[in-house]
């Protein structure tokens, strides 16, 4: 596997430990009878038993958002070449494996919360590391649901954008450029928009020699505004 993605040391840590796929908690230990589409319960199952299956069920169907990411990831570094054609042939849709595999890069395996999902993670994923670690701490903390971390991180970009001044920015490109930029942006899990201002963004810090005294935009990840505007453009 490339280097700096986490993913080549599975080894167990004290925060997230590895644990094998057959282990208590990864699978249904009880009375119920499970089939590809179908969950059978007996009559007169206590709800303590009910409730214990549900959060099993749970955890098993929010594993399988970092199983099939790490599974992609892995995919693209082994075989290059085939793991299109490999997926293509699972069944799976391509584009929510490259959604799971993009959230995967951002957290190596020690940096996933187990007490907190995957989509938690997904909301942060786009944010410099610093302010990953900082909203996952308070998710865990305060024990937020997905939702209500999304509306605490929508809160803090109003308060923090409140301030800034928005650019309205128009660009023309021949479609060959277009083309070859999104297959670059591809390359990067990202969309066309937010690949674009992640490498302007970057060029001007190493231009200048900006680092950390320089507004970040998370992570490579336009703001609000600026992303609304720049996708408005692009539909002209």
């Amino acid at each position: 596997m490339p280097k700096g993605n986490g993913h080549q040391h599975l080894a167990a840590t004290d925060r997230n430990p590895i644990e094998p796929i057959h282990n208590n908690r990864l699978s249904l230990n009880g009375p119920g009878l499970t089939r590809r589409t179908a969950l059978a319960l007996p009559v007169g199952m206590p709800i303590a038993e009910w409730s214990r299956l549900g959060r099993q069920i749970f955890i098993i169907s929010d594993s399988s958002a970092w199983w099939l990411g790490d599974w992609l990831i892995y995919g693209q570094a082994q075989y290059p070449d085939r793991y299109k054609r490999a997926v293509a042939e699972t069944s799976l849709d391509y584009q929510t494996l490259r959604n799971y595999a993009w959230v995967a890069r951002q957290f190596s395996v020690p940096r996933r919360r187990d007490k907190l999902s995957f989509q938690h993670h997904a909301e942060v994923a786009s944010l410099p590391e610093a302010e990953q670690e900082s909203w996952l701490n308070k998710a865990e903390r305060f024990k937020w649901s997905r939702n209500e971390l999304r509306r605490r991180i929508k809160a803090g970009r109003t308060v923090g954008q409140s301030a800034v001044e928005v650019t309205h920015i128009q660009m023309s490109v021949i479609a060959p450029q277009k083309e070859l930029w999104q297959e670059a942006a591809k390359t990067h899990e990202q969309d066309l928009l937010t690949w674009i201002i992640s490498i302007l963004d970057n060029a001007a810090r190493s231009t200048l020699d900006v680092k950390d005294g320089y507004p970040q935009l998370n992570g490579g990840s336009a703001p609000g505004p600026v992303r609304e505007i720049a996708q408005a453009d692009s539909k002209h």
